[in-house]
Order: structure tokens, then sequence, then C-alpha cells
């Protein structure tokens, strides 16, 4: 398979996961994605922050362009934990909640349409680029990129397939199921 084939349909893809975000966003309000349905449970909050923050800073070691997340977004979003919870505990981050959803949005948006302009103007060959090569350091060893990438390294293809591609589908799939906690349904079938 040609790098350009793999490289249209990742753009395609990436635009079809972006819409589904958009789609989530533009049928819930505040209460649906703050909403605590109890401990063990994150929030929608969560998700929506976790998967759009860690893809911004994702996207730095794909692009080297610097995450858009600064003090600036967290005074218009309102987090409660400034963080994407990579790191932190189920029972800390049950506590996540987005304090205006707009803004939120507008950040969410600004990410994913930098990483569309990316993928649009991207050469094929950048594809094979090693960002991450082996032997791969302690936080890295244990992700599922790892578990992906090959005898060199974590090359861009599987950063955008594991970090950006596959990661917001787990997300999404978990937002699909608490919009049913919250009373409202999934968007595709």
């Amino acid at each position: 398979m040609s790098n350009q084939l793999i490289l249209d349909s990742l753009q395609r893809r990436m635009k079809a996961l972006f819409s589904l975000y958009d789609d989530a966003i533009d049928s819930m309000d505040l209460e649906h994605v703050n909403h605590f349905e109890r401990e063990g449970v994150v929030p929608i909050a969560f998700c929506l922050f976790h998967y759009a923050n860690v893809h911004d800073a994702s996207f730095m070691l794909l692009s080297g362009q610097p995450p858009l997340w600064n003090d600036e977004w967290q005074a218009r979003v309102g987090l409660t934990i400034n963080d994407h919870g990579k790191h932190r505990t189920v029972d800390e981050m049950v506590h996540q909640r987005i304090g205006d959803l707009d803004a939120f949005a507008e950040y969410m948006r600004a990410v994913y349409a930098r990483t569309s302009a990316w993928l649009e103007q991207l050469d094929p060959a950048e594809l094979e680029r090693v960002v991450i090569p082996r032997p791969f350091p302690p936080q890295i060893a244990t992700t599922f990129s790892a578990r992906v990438a090959g005898e060199q390294g974590v090359t861009v293809l599987d950063g955008v397939e594991c970090w950006l591609y596959q990661h917001g589908l787990r997300h999404m799939g978990e937002i699909e199921m608490a919009r049913g906690l919250v009373g409202l349904g999934g968007m595709t079938s």
C-alpha cells in the first residue's frame, strides 16, 4: 500500500472522528458533560478534555508545533483540574468538570482544525519518520503505541494512528456510553 493511499485514509478517518466530537458537543449541554454518575465513573468532561488535550500534546511530537493549551485557555474553559489526567487516578479525575462548554468547544475545534490542516499538507514520506526511537523511555514503554511500533520505533504513522485516531475512538466510545447515562443516545450505529 502506498504512503499516499495511507495518508488519504488517515485524513478521511480523522475528519470523520472530529465530526463525531463536533456532534457530541453540539448535542450536549454543561449538565450532560459534567454529570457525576457515581464513584469510579469519570464524567464526559474528563473524556472530552483528556482526548483533546493529549491530542494537542501528542501533535507536538508529530509536527513540532507547541500545544495550544495554556493558562489563557484554562481561564476561559474553567476546568476544575487543569490536567488531562493521563498520570492521575480515576478517583482524582471523577472530579473533572468543564466551566464553559462553548470555550472548551472552541479549544477542541482549534486543536482538531490544526491537525486536519497539517495532515492535508503532509508529505506522504513523512509517515515513515521515526518520532520516538527504541529503546523507549519508561513513559512510552508501557503504552499501546510501543506495542504497535516497529523495530526502529514509533513513526509518524504510528503516532497518528495510536495517539490521535485510536485514542480518539476509545474516548468517543466512552462518551457514547456515558451519553446513555444522561438520557442521550449514541451518535452512530
